[in-house]
């Protein structure tokens, strides 16, 4: 079995390490040969994606930064705490930079067998060569040609992103700040450095010393000694209204992109990864082809679910966007009595760890 995917960004990778490990031949055909991964960037990976990577995919324990903790807090609330979810004795979450994960999975391919990585040239796309294709590229023809129709929405905001450089401390609690102008988040990297995305409601290219001076404002605890080159890039979201074409599959961003202030855009490629993998280890077991019926299986699985989780991501923003908006508190108020009852609590963090499941 071959599987050509187009892309060479993280999505691509992890996919391409999660099928090479169940000896199928892999061929990444990507347009530029080298990604920039941003230093600044950083994801978010839940409890159980962290041990499906793990134990599946590549080891990561040694890269990631564990939390314990994710506080929630509101402006309009004189920033008292609203939500708290927690877990003692493990990691609730877990952050790691993007370009760490990225060198990981780059150097433990180039040394498989079952894996290549050949400079793109459309002559070498053929279509009949591979049992599937999956796309991950925005760029790729056939991107353009299959995978254009899709619910879109633009946020007119735009993602601010550094890291800090502090005084060492404890540090695995998670910090996420409504404020009036748009959710800011603190993600523990280590003892001594956080990353901070701060989604900026109808901000365009904002100076350094801005996004500096509202770090200062809005900053929980920590004792700032250098703030590292700011990242800034346009939010929006939106979802594909089919997922293949034949043996083509969309796949990672390109099937849905969701406001980065939850932390589960990533989170929800790796969910996607391992119900892809599962289908065709099924087939592969019952000595079924592997064709164009694995993408119409995984997008009967998994596309309602997607659906589901990414209204719930932006049904949240709106909500606390609408509170701005009108300077009230009543909701925040409502959603902090409910964040007391423990078994509510436990179905936020259940669906924040493991996504939509029935």
């Amino acid at each position: 079995m071959r599987v050509c995917i187009l892309g060479s960004g993280l999505t691509a990778l992890t996919l391409a390490k999660a099928l090479v490990n169940q000896n199928i031949f892999v061929d990444i055909i990507a347009l530029n040969e080298k990604i920039n991964i941003k230093n600044s960037r950083t994801i978010g990976i839940s409890k159980s994606n962290y041990e499906y990577l793990d134990k599946n995919i590549i080891k990561i324990e040694k890269i990631i930064w564990k939390l314990k903790k994710i506080e929630i807090y509101i402006e309009n609330l004189k920033k008292e705490k609203i939500l708290n979810f927690e877990n003692n004795k493990n990691q609730l979450f877990s952050i790691i930079k993007n370009h760490q994960i990225y060198e990981a999975l780059n150097k433990s391919l180039n040394k498989n067998k079952y894996y290549k990585k050949i400079k793109y040239e459309k002559k070498l796309i053929k279509l009949d060569k591979y049992n599937l294709i999956v796309n991950t590229d925005f760029n790729s023809v056939f991107t353009k040609k299959y995978f254009n129709k899709k619910i879109e929405k633009t946020y007119n905001s735009f993602a601010y992103t550094t890291v800090i450089d502090h005084d060492i401390t404890l540090n695995d609690v998670a910090i996420q700040i409504f404020t009036k102008i748009g959710p800011l988040a603190f993600l523990p990297l280590s003892k001594n450095k956080t990353s901070i995305v701060y989604s900026i409601y109808g901000s365009k290219n904002l100076s350094r010393e801005k996004i500096i001076k509202l770090i200062n404002q809005y900053n929980p605890k920590y004792k700032i000694k250098k703030i590292e080159k700011i990242e800034h890039f346009k939010l929006k979201s939106f979802a594909l209204r089919s997922y293949y074409h034949k043996n083509i599959l969309a796949f990672g961003e390109l099937l849905h992109r969701i406001h980065p202030f939850a932390g589960q855009g990533f989170n929800m490629t790796i969910r996607d990864i391992n119900s892809l993998v599962n289908i065709i280890k099924e087939k592969i077991d019952l000595g079924l082809p592997i064709d164009s019926s694995v993408n119409d299986e995984f997008e009967k699985k998994i596309k309602h679910k997607n659906y589901i989780f990414s209204n719930g991501i932006d049904l949240i923003q709106e909500f606390f966007n609408f509170e701005r908006k009108f300077d009230n508190t009543i909701l925040s108020k409502s959603v902090k009595l409910l964040g007391r009852n423990t078994s509510i609590n436990k179905m936020f963090t259940k669906i924040a760890d493991k996504g939509i499941n029935f």
